[in-house]
């Protein structure tokens, strides 16, 4: 098992409304990775995924597509402590 890693997401682009956060999810759940996603005030989506290294890179990856219905311009990742996430959501 690759140490645990945090990776801090802001995605840009069409990515709200398009069921970017639930599909964010359902592929982090996927992937064994914990953490949440939720949209901001500037149009952009923000997430954190922990877990396995190579798990949160799969999901910085997967980011750059993102849902079907999405048009992703940016992805701007920042690597951080762990800090124990449990679980995936998506906050309001």
């Amino acid at each position: 098992m690759t140490e645990p890693t945090r990776a801090h997401v802001f995605v840009s682009g069409r990515v709200q409304g398009v069921f970017y956060r639930a599909t964010t999810k359902e592929t982090a759940e996927g992937k064994g990775v914990d953490g949440w996603v939720r949209n901001l005030d500037d149009g952009r989506v923000e997430a954190v995924f922990e877990g396995p290294e190579d798990a949160v890179e799969e999901m910085v990856e997967w980011c750059h597509t993102g849902s079907p219905a999405a048009s992703v311009e940016d992805v701007d990742a920042e690597y951080e402590e762990p800090q124990g996430e449990d679980g995936f959501r998506i906050r309001r």
